[in-house]
C-alpha cells in the first residue's frame, strides 16, 4: 500500500495522511473487526499494530480512545444512532456501523474536537471504505445526532454560516 504515486503518472500528488486520520482508519477498522469476530480489544490492537507498517504514523492516543470507546460504549452509541438512522440498524453495513460509531464516539464523548471535523473525517472513511453512497448515509446520521448532542455547537456554526 504506496501512499505516493508511482512515477511517470501525471496523478496529483496526494498530501500525506494526518496522524489523526490515520488513528480514526485504524479505530474504524479495529471496530469493524470487532463487530464481525467478538475478539478483545487488546487482540484487535495487536493485530492493527502487526498488520500496517504505517500504524506507527497514527496518534496512538486518538486511536485507543476511538476503540476502546467505540467498543466499551457500543450499546449506549447504538441507542444514540438508532432515531437517526432510516432502517433497522442492524440492516446498516458493517463497515458504515464502525464509521458510525468512530464519529458518534467523538461527538458524545469527545467535545474538544469540533464537530464539523468529526463529520468530515468520518465522510473521509466512507468515501474510503463504505459503499458507493455511503457517505451521504454517514453525514445525515451523524449530522442528525450532532444536533440532539451538541446543540449550542451546531447552532452557532449554522448561524455564523448563515451570515
Amino acid at each position: 500500500m504506496s501512499e505516493v504515486n508511482q512515477p511517470g503518472t501525471d496523478a496529483p500528488k496526494k498530501p500525506p495522511k494526518s496522524a489523526r486520520r490515520r488513528s480514526r482508519e485504524f479505530a474504524m477498522q479495529g471496530l469493524y473487526q470487532w463487530q464481525l469476530t467478538g475478539e478483545s480489544i487488546p487482540a484487535i490492537e495487536r493485530f492493527l499494530k502487526e498488520s500496517s507498517p504505517y500504524f506507527v504514523k497514527a496518534d496512538e492516543g486518538l486511536f485507543k480512545s476511538i476503540l476502546v470507546g467505540g467498543i466499551q460504549s457500543n450499546a449506549a452509541l447504538t441507542e444514540a444512532l438508532k432515531p437517526h438512522v432510516d432502517r433497522d440498524f442492524e440492516e446498516v453495513s458493517p463497515v458504515e456501523r464502525a464509521i458510525l460509531f468512530v464519529g458518534a464516539q467523538e461527538i458524545i464523548n469527545m467535545p474538544e474536537t469540533p464537530y464539523p471535523v468529526i463529520i468530515n473525517e468520518a465522510i473521509e472513511l466512507a468515501k474510503t471504505f463504505g459503499g458507493t453512497d455511503g457517505h451521504r448515509f454517514v453525514n445525515g446520521v451523524l449530522d442528525k445526532l450532532a444536533a440532539v448532542v451538541r446543540p449550542v455547537e451546531v447552532e452557532a456554526i449554522r448561524a455564523k454560516r448563515a451570515r
